[in-house]
């Protein structure tokens, strides 16, 4: 699944994008230790965390693209980090549950 695909299933907006994302598993969790032990490469991470700790967590474990739900606002320093580690950043009005489900064909993180 690419980003253009994710924005599709979620209504959502781009933000900030990576245009060579190959996403392959999605997860959805505001535990940013459990995203770190259970989301991997190639991962999308669904979650309404929008503050520059939840993209370092996608920067340790290969994380393509977040998708941060309830129209929360992406702050500028989470941009910028996300701009410079090639990650993307999408915002959806769905809760992470209507999130989840519109992104369920991915296989789930087995990691």
């Amino acid at each position: 699944m690419d980003i253009q695909e994710i924005i599709s299933r979620t209504g959502g907006t781009l933000v900030v994008d990576n245009p060579g994302a190959a996403i392959t598993r999605a997860y959805a969790s505001d535990l940013l230790s459990d995203v770190m032990g259970h989301c991997g490469d190639e991962s999308v991470l669904i979650t309404i965390q929008n503050h520059l700790n939840a993209l370092a967590v996608c920067t340790l474990a290969g994380i393509e693209a977040v998708v941060i739900c309830h129209g929360r606002p992406v702050p500028d320093d989470m941009k910028a980090a996300a701009e410079r580690e090639g990650v993307a950043i999408i915002t959806t009005p769905l809760s992470q549950f209507a999130a989840s489900v519109a992104l369920s064909s991915l296989e789930p993180s087995s990691r």
